[in-house]
């Protein structure tokens, strides 16, 4: 009996479902003209590999999308890591790298980059009027001015808040020059705030990397610049000095002395006073703060006060001035018998102003003392009346019930307005010295303080002159029916014991 030779497609089977059980799903098994069980086992292996094929390629697709999307959402977060999200500029952290690899490049014999730090003069005040969102959108349209004024190759950077940075590779202290005076030309333009316009200008501090530093070094030095800038006239720019990073590592030591003075009564009050000029009597007194520095003796308030403003410390200072003038007040109260309408003013930052335990701590004070709230006056500037915020206006509404009397200082520097006085929740208004200075010489002038005055007046409001140093000014003062006045005519600022004696003369204040 002869055995039939094997059915070459069984070989051919086997051999198609191993390659496709090892991964080769494009293996096809070849079919016959036979109808058989064979040729229906392959059809099935055929269908089978074509599905897997099938199935296989969609999931390498897929995996393929998947990787794509990974891979554009991490260069997405690593934009993000880098980029400032209001102004869409470079972050710190993109402008130190910038600024390292430039460096580096330096080191290899490249010419060095430049720095310019800048900050807004008066964003603050577009803030606090026109509201935060306003306050973004200027954000914005400063970004973009500063992006057109500079090469695509510079480096504009936010670094948070209204300061802003621009690196300049390869450049020299003439090129700096060139662009931040272009950009402080682009900055002095208007902008449109929805439909207002406001100006914007800029402080810019520069410093041109110099062989062997490192990005903190020269950030740290331009930076230094940018607050010597600040405290020149507005939209200035400085040039790094070794000596302005000795100022401010003095006036770092000047922070913790002021800090320790305040908590050692090492400040003093100095009481300059107030006149009636009808009557010539001393109606009240102005307090104004010195410093007994252990080392540089008496320094008198433009030496620390702008510091105590920039640091923020002037809220500490503010504390004290207040309630070392109010118990002075109800010594004075006690030991003088001083009429009951006798009072004390107290300067008051704007710092303070929007600080928001304000309101208690006067009470506290007036409650400890005794002394009854329309004996103290606190001083205000017009900026800060005008263009404070609600938490400014909270201040002033609570200060007002609590029956302190409000005064405007400095009037006819700023916007000595009718509209602004009639809005203002103010009781006195104080006319600046330099609307004094020609008063009794110059025709003039003397209309021109009458006709303030009359607006004073026409507001229901009491004025007060500042700056007085004649008796002619006093008499013309008076007779256009301004209220009080103080001024050197008077008396300069005295020490308490000084003051108690003027208070103390028979007919006092009278010349």
């Amino acid at each position: 009996m002869t055995s039939e030779p094997p059915d070459p497609r069984l070989h051919a089977l086997v051999e198609g479902i191993v390659r496709i059980a090892g991964g080769d799903l494009t293996t096809r098994i070849p079919l016959s003209e036979a109808r058989d069980d064979v040729a229906a086992v392959i059809t099935g292996i055929n269908l089978m590999a074509d599905d897997l094929q099938t199935i296989y390629q969609e999931l390498e697709d897929r995996v393929e999308s998947r990787t794509a999307m990974l891979r554009e959402a991490q260069v997405e977060l690593e934009r993000m890591a880098l980029t400032d999200p209001l102004t869409q500029l470079a972050n710190r952290t993109a402008l130190n790298a910038a600024l390292s690899q430039a460096l580096a490049e330096t080191s290899r014999g490249e010419m060095p980059p430049a720095l310019l730090i800048l900050d807004l003069d008066s964003f603050k005040g577009i803030n606090d009027t026109l509201g935060h969102s306003a306050g973004d959108d200027v954000l914005r349209m400063i970004a973009r001015r500063l992006q057109a004024a500079v090469r695509e190759t510079d480096t504009v950077a936010r670094l948070g808040g209204d300061e802003f940075a621009v690196m300049l590779p390869k450049s020299n202290l003439v090129r700096a020059r060139r662009v931040a005076n272009r950009i402080l030309k682009a900055l002095s333009e208007s902008l449109d705030v929805g439909d207002l316009r406001v100006t914007c200008g800029a402080s810019i501090g520069l410093r041109v990397a110099e062989q062997g530093q490192t990005a903190e070094e020269l950030v740290m030095e331009a930076d230094t610049a940018m607050y010597a800038a600040k405290a020149q006239p507005h939209s200035s720019i400085k040039v790094f000095e070794p000596a302005l990073l000795y100022a401010r590592r003095l006036q770092s030591v000047m922070v913790t002395e002021m800090r320790e003075a305040i908590r050692k009564d090492q400040l003093t009050l100095y009481y300059q006073p107030v006149v009636a000029l009808a009557t010539g009597r001393i109606e009240g007194v102005e307090a104004l703060v010195r410093w007994n520095h252990p080392a540089r003796g008496l320094l008198m308030p433009d030496q620390f006060i702008p510091l105590a403003e920039e640091t923020g410390m002037i809220v500490d200072l503010g504390h004290w001035v207040l309630r070392h003038a109010v118990r002075q007040l109800r010594d004075w109260q006690q030991e003088l018998q001083v009429d009951s309408g006798f009072n004390v003013r107290i300067n008051i930052s704007t710092t303070e102003l929007q600080s928001l335990d304000l309101i208690e701590h006067v009470r506290d004070i007036l409650t400890e003392t005794g002394v009854d709230a329309s004996n103290l006056v606190v001083e205000l500037t017009e900026s800060m009346a005008v263009n404070g915020g609600d938490v400014d206006q909270y201040s002033l509404s609570g200060l007002r019930r609590l029956g302190v009397k409000l005064e405007i200082d400095d009037f006819g520097t700023g916007y000595s307005s009718i509209s602004y006085l009639r809005k203002l929740p103010v009781n006195v208004v104080k006319i600046d010295k330099s609307l004094i200075d020609g008063l009794g010489s110059d025709e003039d002038q003397g209309s021109f303080v009458a006709a303030v005055l009359h607006l004073i007046h026409a507001c229901g409001l009491t004025a007060v002159a500042e700056g007085i140093e004649t008796a002619e000014q006093a008499a013309v003062l008076a007779e256009m029916g301004c209220a009080s006045g103080q001024g050197y005519y008077f008396g300069r600022p005295m020490p308490p014991a000084d003051l108690a004696a003027l208070v103390s003369r028979p007919g006092s204040g009278q010349h």
